[in-house]
């Protein structure tokens, strides 16, 4: 039997666990954000941050959006790639705000209001398998891909894909900047309904598909799943667009109704540090918001390939538009008539 004092030491030798065990918080987050493609980061933060207990959700952009609205308890943090509706649900005031120096020295074209951030800057491309050369010249531009399409379409029948904008809430969005940036975007829609395009609700889908053979040619994939993706599967090639480039960001916020805010607050004010954003650009393709931060992965980088012509999707209120109802039902009605056109 252990006497008293042999008692009295076990218990201060397990004192520091236990004060560890009590101090330890949980940050519980929702994400539209591959696990694999974000492994680095979260492994960064769990290093940085030992105390907190990170709890990640990889879900679709409308299943992190329900979870927004709907979830008992509410996730502390949402990350989502559908602009939209993460804009939407801040204005419903969803968000709480994130009141630090990283918050407040956050680029104002990234963030609204302090409440919600954009701390990703991912290009979207155009992927295609490396065999495709030996029929065809792969596209370089949106205006090459429509050519490709109408001089090629028996040929490619049933083997382009895209994203569904019904199915998917970054779909919906990027077709919807499309139609704003390209005055031909209806006819490339047509285009790709005379092939038989195949419509997916994510990008791994899509590049699945490329692998497999299935599909040869995919437009508008996220360029950080498809760079992620070529590093071992080097049949795919990953094209941004040279007329034009559409970049989305990963936006993140706090929940109103975060069960554990303090912990949320650790969380956000990693992905907006300096070490997070080196993460990002050294470790990861998701591409640093951070003018100064140095890696292959950087918006800057972004800028210097593509030039004037990368076209981020802003972070403000005319994000709101395009979760109207209305403009929504007419934007489907159309993209419905235009794919459809050839395409019984």
């Amino acid at each position: 039997m252990r006497t008293a004092l042999q008692v009295g030491l076990l218990i201060l030798c397990l004192m520091p666990a236990i004060l560890i065990a009590q101090s330890r918080m949980t940050v519980t987050v929702s994400a539209a954000l591959d696990r694999q493609v974000v492994a680095p980061l979260l492994e960064a933060f769990r290093n940085a941050h030992p105390e907190v207990e990170l709890v990640y959700h990889d879900d679709s952009t409308l299943e992190v959006d329900r979870r927004a609205r709907a979830a008992q308890p509410a996730p502390d943090v949402v990350i989502s790639s559908a602009m939209p509706w993460q804009m939407a649900r801040v204005n419903d005031g969803l968000a709480q705000p994130l009141d630090s120096p990283s918050a407040r020295q956050w680029p104002d074209w990234a963030k609204w209001r302090n409440e919600v951030f954009g701390f990703t800057f991912e290009p979207i491309v155009t992927a295609y398998r490396l065999d495709l050369p030996r029929h065809m010249k792969p596209p370089e531009t949106h205006a090459d891909l429509h050519t490709l399409l109408t001089t090629h379409s028996d040929l490619l029948r049933g083997r382009v894909t895209t994203y569904s904008p019904s199915g998917s809430g970054i779909g919906y969005t990027l077709a919807q900047q499309d139609a704003r940036y390209s005055p031909r975007f209806w006819d490339l829609v047509a285009a790709m309904g005379a092939t038989g395009v195949k419509l997916e609700k994510n990008t791994r889908d899509m590049l699945r598909g490329l692998s497999d053979g299935t599909y040869w040619v995919g437009y508008n994939l996220l360029g950080s799943y498809a760079m992620h993706w070529a590093r071992s599967h080097p049949e795919i090639i990953v094209q941004i667009p040279q007329d034009y480039a559409l970049v989305m960001m990963r936006m993140a916020f706090i929940h109103r109704d975060a069960p554990h805010p303090a912990a949320a607050r650790v969380f956000m004010d990693f992905l907006l540090s300096e070490a997070g954003q080196k993460t990002l650009a050294g470790r990861t393709p998701l591409f640093s918001v951070l003018p100064d931060v140095i890696g292959p992965y950087t918006a800057q980088r972004l800028r210097d390939q593509v030039g004037e012509r990368l076209y981020p999707i802003p972070i403000n209120a005319s994000l709101l538009a395009f979760v109207d109802p209305l403009r929504r039902e007419l934007f489907m009605r159309r993209w419905n008539r235009e794919i459809q056109i050839l395409n019984p």
